[in-house]
């Protein structure tokens, strides 16, 4: 099937909150051959990009917005039950994010995708403090913490976490990875924050984990302190 139709299908489907259209439009994706795996890839995830940036240039109504995150997140909870599942790797991810639907929107499709590639996966959802997640890490010990952001005002927790962690060693042996949002439309601002690795789509972010799991930042334990005050500075 054609994914630039179905995306423009979708979208008109989403912004009038036709439910009985997405559900036949779910039916007629499957019946058609497409895997799960493939309409998070080439459906779900560019047309939540797509509302995303809409909404964020004022092109969307608060009601359209809202309507098509909403029934998006249920289309893709009813087509999650369909993923392919490849082996567990041994590794786990515990993954959090920013407080709006369309950020939890994003983050559950990477989720659900790295978890069908072989991730163990965790996901807390927006809203959690960093405080909570902090002691979440140390208490499970995760290969990852991945951490979404749509907006600006998601960094200063995201900086908090990464120098909380980095100055007080927990989890020595922890990558931490950022993606969505802000940092795909900043360049250098995840290497910046002292993130490991970052990702701008979820077919990214498991190339980089997968290829990349011993890298770290270049900024080590000793430097935390300093680089903590100096963002703070800065922000």
């Amino acid at each position: 099937m054609n994914h630039e139709l179905l995306m423009e299908r979708l979208f008109e489907i989403l912004i009038n909150g036709d439910r009985p259209a997405a559900r036949s439009l779910i039916s007629e994706m499957r019946n058609s051959g497409m895997t799960g795996n493939e309409i998070y890839m080439t459906v779900y995830w560019p047309t939540a990009e797509m509302v995303d940036r809409l909404h964020r240039n004022d092109q969307l109504t608060a009601l359209s917005y809202r309507m098509a995150t909403r029934l998006l997140r249920v289309m893709v909870d009813q087509t999650s039950t369909t993923l392919e599942y490849a082996p567990r790797n041994g590794r786990a991810v515990f993954a959090s994010c920013g407080p709006t639907e369309g950020d939890e929107l994003g983050a559950q499709i990477a989720v659900d995708l790295l978890e069908a590639r072989g991730f163990r996966m965790t996901f807390s959802g927006g809203g959690v403090a960093a405080d909570e997640i902090l002691a979440q890490v140390q208490e499970t010990k995760p290969q990852v913490l991945l951490m979404f952001c749509s907006a600006p005002g998601d960094l200063p927790q995201i900086r908090y976490l990464i120098d909380s962690i980095r100055e007080i060693g927990a989890c020595p042996n922890l990558q931490i990875a950022v993606g969505g949002g802000v940092f795909n439309r900043a360049e250098g601002l995840a290497e910046e924050i002292g993130a490991d690795l970052w990702a701008t789509s979820p077919q990214e972010l498991y190339d980089i984990l997968t290829e990349n799991p011993e890298h770290r930042s270049e900024v080590n334990l000793a430097e935390a302190p300093k680089a903590r005050k100096a963002r703070r500075k800065a922000a």
